[in-house]
């Protein structure tokens, strides 16, 4: 299995949670019917506004899909940039 680490996480401005894969694509995730979608103009997967899931819950989702469908695990780095992450979500996401 691949490995990558996540270049940064970001609650956009149309409240998608968007997670940017150092090095990875993953161009055809769509057709995992997961409602996980790739960004090409920014090279990262999102998730759709969240409607009854929370931020975290598509973020273990997001990385699930992309472990099992895709067979490449995303991590978290020290260099991992957060933008527009509230602090107590940072953390949860972290653990």
């Amino acid at each position: 299995m691949k490995t990558d680490e996540i270049a940064s996480i970001e609650i956009d401005h149309q409240g998608r949670l968007n997670i940017k894969p150092k090095s990875e694509k993953f161009n055809l995730i769509y057709r995992t019917a997961t409602e996980v979608h790739w960004n090409s103009d920014n090279q990262t997967l999102y998730s759709p506004k969240p409607r009854d899931w929370t931020y975290l819950e598509w973020f273990k989702h997001i990385v699930k899909v992309v472990k099992e469908e895709c067979f490449c695990e995303l991590n978290i780095a020290e260099e991992t940039k957060w933008i527009n992450i509230p602090s107590e979500l940072k953390k949860r996401m972290k653990n």
